[in-house]
């Protein structure tokens, strides 16, 4: 049959199984918005800004497993897709982003809403593609679906030109082709397990490529087995059970103790699917003095790129755990486990995490939980209690204030259920619009907003290294924002200093989901609440501050 190529885009996104596209109209993607219209298969989320239809497709994503889409216009809609595409490409989360631009006569004269969004996020895209030719059009769809699901996944951009959107070619439908992942041979792996029998102080570094390969259950075969305690890393929150025995909670600069003792007093660091950050590793000359590090991940380039490793295996986790695990022999550490025991556990408690703490109990225990960047984002990763992976929506790599609000409106579709934004009064004023979004969709989205009346972390690194020179970290913003949510067309409630923190958060959860709503809670709390403990940019993991009064 013959299409128009707007009619070809959507067909092809039908085949690709895609049953929801955020979005925002303009003029050089009104054909593909009429071929949705007239489709009427996929479900399209008006979002209040294109930003906020990126993180959406990225928190749509992370939570269900599958490819996130978003549409935007030329120029300054595609350009405001960007931040988003960029935070995907950091988490390696599979999204597929669509523009449309000026027609090929058009093409490199400066013509209104012209951009070249290829060029501009070649950086931040795993492959772009520009369409000139409506008979390529089919073909870039297909390709774009596969390759941001092969390998390490992450985005993809199609620019397709207006010419495009309206010439017509022959349509044949395919069958989606999907990534195949090559199984990986015993032999290959004989080393890594004769270095994990022989260790006596293992312990598992985990990373979002456990939650990205669907390897959570393997990665808890193998802890089990061999009696390894775990740690992950932000993006790999989720992996095993918050409250598992053999769970230390988040590694880095604001990991808990007791996984960074561990980290100190082990002889082998087994890393799967991590990339040795900066935030993780901190020192990465010294991070690994002394033990021996095994790194399996999918992407060579992250293969002793930040920490050498003293053995390594390119291959997605899921087949290497697989071939790994019949390796290795029951093994007991009790020695071992009852050491790592004996680390300090201790959560650090104020206002903020007593809140966060109260939501972990009283929210469903399959509800996503999404967070901006800040403070709220390391007091939600360090008290909130996860027992299964694809829950966690959190901007690890770029660190995107204004992320939450669009991945929480993601994540809720996604799931379909009741889903948990944490965020702080700064990011929620580079995102506060899309609270429209959620309340226009009726989604039950609970908003915990720590409300400090600053830049949290910013602050606290001015406390701790500019001696308490704040510049420009106090907001004089004078927002009710209770009223900021009614007028939303949301909920809002505020909690107080002296609020009863159970009942006012009891309240929020029943409202959302027994009216379908957005609820925005007004949590107050003191501008001096720190995150704690925290390791300096550059330190090693024995220099972690349990307190900050010697900084002050």
């Amino acid at each position: 049959m013959k299409l128009n190529g707007a009619d070809i885009l959507i067909n092809c996104l039908c085949e690709q199984g895609v049953d929801t596209v955020f979005g925002y109209p303009g003029g050089a993607v009104l054909d593909i918005y009429d071929a949705l219209y007239r489709n009427g298969k996929i479900k399209h989320i008006l979002t209040a800004h294109e930003q906020g239809a990126a993180h959406a497709a990225d928190g749509y994503a992370r939570v269900t497993g599958k490819t996130g889409v978003c549409f935007a216009t030329s120029g300054p809609g595609a350009t405001n897709l960007v931040t988003g595409i960029a935070t995907a490409y950091m988490d390696s989360v599979p999204m597929v982003a669509v523009t449309g631009n000026v027609g090929i006569n058009l093409l490199g004269r400066d013509s209104f809403q012209e951009v070249d969004i290829c060029g501009i996020t070649m950086p931040v895209t795993k492959h772009n593609f520009i369409v000139k030719d409506v008979t390529e059009l089919a073909d870039t769809v297909r390709k774009a679906f596969y390759i941001a699901n092969s390998g390490r996944k992450g985005p993809v951009l199609i620019d397709i030109l207006k010419n495009v959107q309206v010439a017509e070619c022959p349509y044949q439908p395919q069958t989606p082709k999907n990534p195949a992942t090559k199984s990986v041979l015993p032999d290959k792996l004989k080393d890594i397990a004769d270095a994990i029998e022989k260790s006596k102080k293992p312990v598992i570094m985990a990373g979002g490529g456990i939650i990205a390969s669907e390897s959570s259950l393997l990665l808890r075969e193998l802890a089990k087995k061999c009696e390894i305690p775990v740690t992950y890393t932000l993006m790999g929150k989720g992996c095993i059970p918050d409250g598992d025995e053999l769970c230390l909670g988040m590694l880095g600069m604001h990991g808990t103790a007791q996984a960074v003792k561990t980290v100190i007093n082990a002889d082998t660091v087994i890393a799967l699917g991590t990339r040795f950050s900066d935030r993780v590793a901190l020192n990465r000359d010294k991070f690994a003095y002394g033990k021996t590090v095994i790194q399996i991940d999918i992407d060579n380039a992250e293969i002793d790129k930040n920490v050498t490793s003293s053995m390594h295996l390119m291959a997605d986790l899921n087949q290497a755990l697989t071939a790994l695990l019949p390796l290795l022999k029951q093994k007991q550490r009790s020695e071992w486990l009852n050491e790592v025991k004996s680390f300090k556990k201790e959560r650090n408690l104020n206002r903020a995490t007593e809140i966060i703490n109260s939501a972990s109990r009283l929210s469903p225990k399959d509800s996503p939980i999404i967070t901006d960047v800040g403070q709220h984002q390391m007091w939600t990763a360090q008290n909130f209690d996860l027992q299964s992976p694809r829950l966690f929506c959190t901007s690890g790599g770029l660190g995107t204030m204004g992320y939450g609000m669009g991945a929480a409106i993601g994540a809720a579709i996604g799931s379909g259920k009741l889903a948990v934004l944490v965020t702080g009064d700064g990011c929620l004023g580079m995102n506060m619009n899309e609270i429209s979004t959620a309340a226009a969709n009726k989604l039950p989205v609970v908003i915990l907003l720590m409300d400090n009346r600053v830049l949290g972390m910013v602050r606290q690194w001015q406390k701790l290294f500019y001696k308490r020179r704040f510049s420009q970290t106090n907001l004089e913003r004078k927002i009710d924002y209770i009223k900021l949510a009614e007028s939303l067309g949301a909920v809002g409630i505020m909690l107080g200093e002296n609020d009863d923190i159970e009942n006012t958060l009891e309240k929020a959860f029943n409202t959302a989901c027994e009216k379908s709503v957005p609820v925005l809670v007004d949590c107050v709390i003191s501008p001096d609440e720190n995150v704690l403990p925290m390791i300096k940019p550059g330190a090693t993991y024995d220099t972690q501050l349990d307190k900050m009064e010697e900084n002050k």
